[in-house]
């Protein structure tokens, strides 16, 4: 007779390695960063030393003239698209002249409560001015409520918000560390794309949150926020992990500015998160610089 232990069923195999499968996701690890797998408890390979290796001349590499935002003189310095921010439309002239009498942030939220300039007051159930700490360092701009932050008042409370909060937490924030808000405080019926008038409403009483709220990092969550608040039309594919500088009237300095994906961008897209990582990496990084 062997013996050898019984071997486990093709079955069996199936089931141990699903629930393998299963632990790592729950752990977070759902998704591959390299094409093949790296065994780190392995001893390392040795380096060949360089006199050993024969010089080989390489071909020149064409020159390429690299993009403004990224000159060897730094972020550049931008302000919001004047389209937007300078609007003759009646509702964007009364919306910067009331924006501009409130003192404090709470303040700024009854102004925006009462005004009417902006006709998707009309059809939303919630003003949805802001969420987190109004003192803090970070303020994450999105686009607009859904249905859940109109039903609830709070801005980024639904599947989005969700996965906002995981974000956050991978690099040691939360709400109570960040204020989130949107560049448009109603809903949109449908969910639908909010209009340029609609942004140039609302805009007078984002830059002016900015400047009471004075961050040290504006995060702009999605391709509508970076449109409405940067003077630039590439699409956020683009624009994110690129580091601006922008002016607000009332702010001493430019506050640097951080284009990233909108979390309801990556729950469509889940293979666009290594790319948000890298963003999210980093605003840590600057805001370790800053602290």
């Amino acid at each position: 007779m062997s013996d050898s232990p019984p071997q486990p069923s093709a079955s069996q195999d199936r089931a141990a390695l699903l629930a393998l499968l299963q632990w790592q996701i729950a752990m977070g690890a759902d998704e591959a960063i390299g094409d093949i797998p790296y065994d780190r408890l392995t001893a390392p390979v040795p380096l060949v030393p360089v006199a050993a290796v024969p010089a080989v001349a390489a071909p020149a590499a064409p020159v390429m003239a690299p993009p403004a935002a990224r000159s060897a003189a730094g972020p550049v310095t931008v302000a919001p698209p004047p389209a937007l921010a300078d609007s003759l439309a009646e509702a964007a002239q009364s919306a910067r002249l009331v924006a501009q009498t409130a003192p404090t942030i709470e303040a700024l939220a009854a102004l925006v409560r009462e005004f009417d300039g902006c006709p998707l007051k009309r059809t939303a159930t919630n003003t949805v001015f802001m969420d987190g700490d109004s003192a803090a360092r970070v303020m994450i701009i999105g686009e607009a409520p859904g249905a859940d932050e109109d039903r609830l008042g709070r801005p980024f409370v639904g599947r989005s918000g969700q996965l906002l909060d995981r974000m956050l937490a991978t690099i040691g924030l939360d709400r109570t560390s960040v204020q989130i808000t949107n560049v448009i405080y109603w809903r949109p019926p449908g969910n639908r794309k909010p209009t340029s008038n609609e942004i140039a409403a609302c805009l007078p009483f984002v830059l002016r949150h900015i400047a009471l709220a004075g961050p040290r990092v504006v995060v702009l969550a999605g391709g509508t926020a970076a449109s409405a608040l940067l003077p630039y039309s590439e699409g956020i594919t683009r624009l994110r992990g690129r580091w601006f500088e922008l002016a607000v009237a009332g702010l001493d300095a430019p506050v640097p500015v951080l284009p990233m994906f909108h979390p309801s961008f990556l729950l469509r897209s889940p293979e666009r998160k290594r790319e948000a990582w890298r963003d999210l990496l980093a605003l840590k990084a600057r805001l370790d610089q800053t602290s």
